[in-house]
């Protein structure tokens, strides 16, 4: 195996976070945005939309172990993964746009539409993010580089994740003009531009130095083999899909919980006690002054605290992941990823006990949690490279992408099911997004699907971790045996 393993510049790693950056773009509006835009947006019943995002969901997360193997075995003078950020950059941004889009169909006709386009985003969105994950496991070998590489990454994750959490809802009231169905589509179209450039920027940015020598190629069966035998990959996989089950559960329902379970006075006082209201009115200000009359900050208490809820818990993300890199390098990833991710679920129950009139205590738990998890952003990808390392170590022959396919399966297969579950739970309860004012019982639903069901899938991954091997010292036992080999 020939590789380098020198410094990786500024500018590459900036250029490679923008691939991530573009993807999120996308990634985290499914999140947070899909079964609502199925559901209060499109009026697709909530039993369909669940039907929707878990097979949609599914067919993706299945064809990634497909992608691997195509990955893996591409083969250019660009390399074995850049190239298939280039040549999907497009079809992702129209496919995207296509998914968010509401033409005027019968009711069958709509549940139909949003099937075959969820189906197409989810494998172009696979086709597209598992050669860039891959990509982090061949720029270098060296695991302080990975690690900050992971920072600058999920530092640009983050920014994606404050654009879509924190200003997209406003977006699309202000570009809609009040018509959601209409803003959705302006700001996905936005989305969709933006990230084509950042992934052909990516593409030019960066280069693949980890190159497996010709007599390393490997069969299918050989590299599905090392699979099931390797402990570290089926302990990742778990651990990705309960994470992205969690994520998607609790980021699809944080809208309902604004608009349906806080109060929409006691919300509203607490943006004036803060100073939000005249913060906004000056902004509002500031813009009509420079003739954006129509570019208007929502008039609604729930959207407002929604986008400052988020932004909130993202503030200190960006923050934690900062300080990611020093403390895993320090204390190695296994260990910080379990202790803050712990932290994390104890926050996200908490949630249970604050009451709809208690508005300054959510902010304060979001803070807390978003803290602790941010800590864990950057090491779940870079686990996954020592991981396609310990494989290595282990079977003297090395897999990337098809070690990377069980990210992305996991986060396909997370977010189907956590998507699924919003809807699917809410509907259990008896939301009826055509309701003003839902039952006690819907409300109770959306607090369950806040607090205690993300607080329990966020323990599976937890206790899954403890069996986890890879600790510190087995990191830097595998960078140098691996590089030793990679000189000789």
């Amino acid at each position: 195996m020939e590789t380098r393993t020198e410094k990786i510049s500024v500018l590459e790693k900036v250029g490679y976070s923008l691939g991530d950056l573009a993807a999120n773009l996308i990634f985290q509006t499914l999140m947070t945005f899909l079964a609502y835009f199925y559901t209060d947006v499109y009026q697709i019943p909530g039993k369909s939309a669940t039907v929707i995002i878990f097979v949609g969901g599914m067919i993706g997360a299945f064809f990634n172990p497909i992608m691997g193997v195509i990955a893996d075995r591409t083969n250019t003078r660009w390399g074995k993964f850049r190239p298939w950020i280039l040549w999907t950059s497009i079809p992702f941004g129209v496919v995207a746009l296509l998914a968010f889009s509401t033409p005027n169909f019968s009711p069958t006709g709509k549940i139909i539409y949003a099937m075959i386009t969820y189906v197409l985003l989810v494998l172009v969105y696979s086709a597209n993010n598992l050669p860039y994950a891959s990509l982090s496991g061949v720029l270098t070998g060296n695991m302080k580089e990975r690690n900050s590489i992971s920072s600058y990454r999920f530092t640009a994750v983050t920014i994606a994740q404050f654009v879509v959490q924190v200003i997209l809802l406003p977006l699309v009231l202000i570009l809609g003009e009040g018509d959601r169905a209409v803003g959705f589509e302006k700001v996905m179209g936005i989305f969709a531009a933006v990230g084509v450039l950042f992934f052909i920027i990516t593409f030019l940015t960066t280069k693949e130095r980890v190159v497996p020598a010709q007599e390393n190629k490997t069969s299918v069966r050989q590299d599905l083999s090392d699979l099931m035998h390797n402990k570290p990959w089926v302990i990742m996989l778990i651990v990705t899909v309960f994470i992205f089950i969690t994520l998607s559960l609790k980021g699809g329902v944080y809208i309902y919980y604004f608009e349906n379970y806080l109060k929409e006075a006691e919300t509203a006082a607490f943006l004036s006690a803060i100073g939000f209201n005249s913060f906004i009115d000056g902004l509002n200000g500031l813009l009509t002054g420079m003739g954006l009359h129509g570019f208007h900050w929502p008039e609604d208490p729930a959207s407002s605290a929604f986008s400052l809820f988020n932004a909130s818990g993202i503030i200190l993300m960006i923050i934690a992941i900062a300080l990611s890199k020093p403390i895993a390098d320090k204390y190695g990833k296994r260990d910080l990823f379990i202790g803050a991710l712990t932290i994390s679920a104890i926050a996200q129950f908490m949630f249970f006990f604050i009451g709809p009139n208690n508005i300054g205590l959510v902010f304060i738990t979001q803070i807390v949690h978003g803290f602790f998890y941010g800590l864990t952003i950057p090491l779940l990808w870079a686990m996954i490279a020592d991981v396609a390392d310990f494989s290595e170590w282990k079977n003297n022959r090395r897999a990337t992408a098809i070690i990377f396919s069980a990210m992305i399966f996991g986060l396909k297969a997370g977010l189907s099911i956590g998507g699924s579950l919003v809807s699917g739970i809410l509907a259990s309860y008896g939301y009826d997004p055509l309701l003003s004012v839902q039952s006690d019982q819907a409300i109770n639903g959306v607090l369950m699907t806040m607090s205690i069901y993300p607080a329990l899938t966020f323990f599976v991954a937890i206790a899954a971790m403890l069996f986890y091997e890879i600790n510190k010292e087995k990191e830097v036992m595998l960078e140098r045996e691996l590089g030793a080999r990679r000189q000789q």
